[in-house]
């Protein structure tokens, strides 16, 4: 019986957190038939979700630990958004550098996994089809299923501290990014969908002056391509092309060359970019699939069980549906996979399921051996509780804060998290 305590709490208060996070995606899923139900119930499951976390707020025992996990937090929230900054700046450049003829023009790349997709709808039965056609998950369920995550920590559902849990997710989300927009923009890639750019961006129709010089001259003729890779430098003529416009930015003029505003969207900066979403091109690799692989890779090291398995499939689901709808080539959610679990490996440094702990402790213990045997030797039971007892405290976190320090971080915390929250949701309401 003894024995069996231990474990009784663990499914008392982890158990219940798998159940719930796969619950909310049926719940949104559901919402696909019954919209308008789901409008009215959706704010009610989040206010609960949100008065659950918060009732649990003051029988929370690691405050301490939050607390030294806050700085590197707020650091990996200003790197997260600096990689995105640089990402939108790319995606921005990859779809005006080439004009609007090329998108119109430029041929889709032969897709395999695309072709494999048509096959099996041919072979299996229409509903499975329709299974692999539903849209189960989108990015908003992979990032709710992070937030439940990292709020269980809250029910002794993973280990703590719970910001460390965010601040590597960020952190690695942030390195993706950067390597993302390195990816892309280093080579342009047509877009699966030649039609995007014409009925989403007013980018000039003519190519920009280092494609103008460096690229059109050579594009069409396999001589001239012979030619440049014998000279390495440009020879030809530049044909006439119309002039870039020139909005005054300030002390952002030097965008203008990366982003190529146009006339009627040229008066800001921020909101041209701000319309840059996801691009027109094909961006190598997957920013949707690198967001559902780090979901995954977090809920397999912090929470385990059965319902990691159920997101990996979940994540599967994602990458043939951005395959199938033609998203994204099958590249992309091939590389995306593979990076998004090596950057997760790579980040361990700042948060870790492993019990820290439990290693001081035995290192402790190993420290101790010797005094520990001779204590046992001569049955010095009271040097031996002491010599245990030192290796019980090796294991403890210190306490440095008083606690008034930690009710004032907790709400502030809990604040600033849900108002995180709630930003993530609005930015991403459209995918």
């Amino acid at each position: 019986m003894a024995k069996a305590k231990p474990l009784l709490g663990v499914v008392r208060s982890g158990g219940g957190l798998g159940l719930t996070a796969i619950s909310y995606v049926c719940f949104d899923y559901v919402g696909q038939v019954y919209p308008t139900w789901h409008r009215r119930m959706q704010p009610i499951l989040w206010a609960a979700l949100v008065l659950v976390a918060v009732a649990r707020t003051p029988f929370y025992r690691h405050w301490s630990k939050e607390l030294r996990a806050a700085i590197p937090f707020l650091a990996s929230i200003v790197f997260m958004l600096l990689a995105l900054l640089c990402e939108a700046l790319s995606v921005r450049f990859v779809t005006a550098v080439l004009g609007l003829d090329w998108h119109g023009s430029a041929a889709p790349l032969p897709d395999t996994g695309q072709w494999l997709l048509l096959a099996l709808n041919e072979k299996l039965p229409q509903i499975v089809v329709d299974i692999l056609r539903a849209h189960v998950i989108t990015l908003h369920h992979y990032l709710m299923l992070f937030i439940m995550l990292g709020f269980s920590v809250l029910f002794n559902s993973i280990k703590a501290p719970g910001l460390g849990l965010a601040a590597r997710y960020m952190f690695t989300m942030g390195i993706g990014r950067l390597l993302r927009a390195i990816t892309f923009v280093s080579t342009i890639l047509p877009s699966l969908r030649p039609w995007c750019a014409l009925s989403r961006f007013p980018v000039p129709s003519h190519p920009h002056p280092w494609a103008q010089k460096y690229y059109m001259p050579y594009v069409s003729d396999p001589d001239a391509i012979r030619r440049l890779i014998q000279k390495d430098t440009h020879y030809a003529n530049v044909q006439d092309y119309p002039g870039e416009y020139q909005p005054d930015w300030g002390r952002m003029s030097f965008l203008i060359d990366i982003l190529r505003p146009t006339v009627p969207e040229g008066s800001s900066w921020y909101l041209l970019l701000k319309k840059a979403g996801g691009g027109c091109n094909d961006l190598m690799y997957s920013g949707h699939m690198l967001v559902a692989v780090l979901t995954a890779m977090a809920w397999t090291e912090a929470y385990g069980g059965w319902t990691s398995a159920a997101i990996w499939m979940l994540v599967l689901h994602s990458a043939q549906r951005e395959v199938r709808e033609r998203h994204h080539y099958s590249v992309d959610c091939v590389v995306a996979i593979y990076v998004g679990i090596l950057l997760w490996r790579m980040t361990g440094f700042i948060w870790s399921a492993k019990d820290t702990s439990r290693a001081r402790r035995l290192s402790k213990l190993d420290e101790l051996q010797g005094r520990l045997i001779h204590a046992a030797k001569d049955s010095d039971m009271g040097e031996i509780r002491e010599l245990l007892k030192e290796v019980e405290l090796a294991g403890q976190e210190s306490q440095s804060f008083s606690q008034r320090t930690i009710l004032a971080f907790a709400g502030m915390a809990i604040i600033f998290t849900l108002t995180c929250v709630l930003l993530a949701f609005t930015l991403t309401s459209d995918g």
